[in-house]
């Protein structure tokens, strides 16, 4: 049987992350989710000799419904969508989704349509103008339309986070999905 997008969006909520339970996410999860410096910076520590990015696709294209509501823009207009997979030695440890608002771009943000195979964390968390709202939270389960495009296998749950980011005074969203593997190579125990 298979699920619509639209369904299968509908089954999965973001949730704000001061108010995640200890007792709903595994230890070693939550301090991945929670992690309040840059994730690029610490999936180096955990892979010195082996971390690199996979560029997916970057275009301009509608976001998700609850994407455009994170960042205050209307559900029809486009944005640059940028999916990139963050790897430790060929095995993907995690799938990040980057929305950046017309508006961004036209104010200052175009250069991060040039990035590249290079991570945005770097970019973010070296610019004084940074700041991050609050992290967000989600549980993916098997035929979520984001679950699939992790590239997950078969019935694995993701855990998911987050955060609206603004540079230079614009707003881009930031999504990141932790594949299992993460949590079996065990970086940053």
């Amino acid at each position: 049987m298979s699920i619509s997008r639209s369904a299968a969006l509908r089954h999965a909520r973001w949730y704000r992350g001061c108010r995640l339970h200890r007792s709903s996410v595994p230890g070693l999860v939550r301090g991945w989710l929670l992690e309040p410096g840059s994730l690029t910076q610490r999936l180096r520590q955990g892979c010195p000799d082996g971390f690199h990015l996979d560029l997916l696709e970057q275009r301009l294209m509608r976001p998700l419904r609850d994407e455009a509501l994170a960042l205050g823009r209307p559900s029809h207009e486009v944005a640059m969508v940028r999916q990139v997979r963050l790897c430790c030695k060929g095995v993907v440890w995690v799938h990040a989704r980057t929305v950046i608002p017309l508006p961004s771009l036209e104010r200052g943000l175009r250069r991060l349509t040039r990035l590249g195979a290079r991570p945005l964390g770097e970019v973010l968390f070296a610019d004084p103008t940074m700041t991050r709202g609050e992290v967000e939270v989600i549980r993916l389960t098997p035929g979520h339309f984001l679950h699939a495009q992790s590239g997950a296998a078969g019935d694995e749950v993701l855990w998911g986070r987050r955060s609206v980011f603004t540079l230079q005074r614009q707003p881009l969203l930031v999504s990141e999905f932790f594949l299992p593997w993460l949590w079996r190579a065990g970086p940053g125990r």
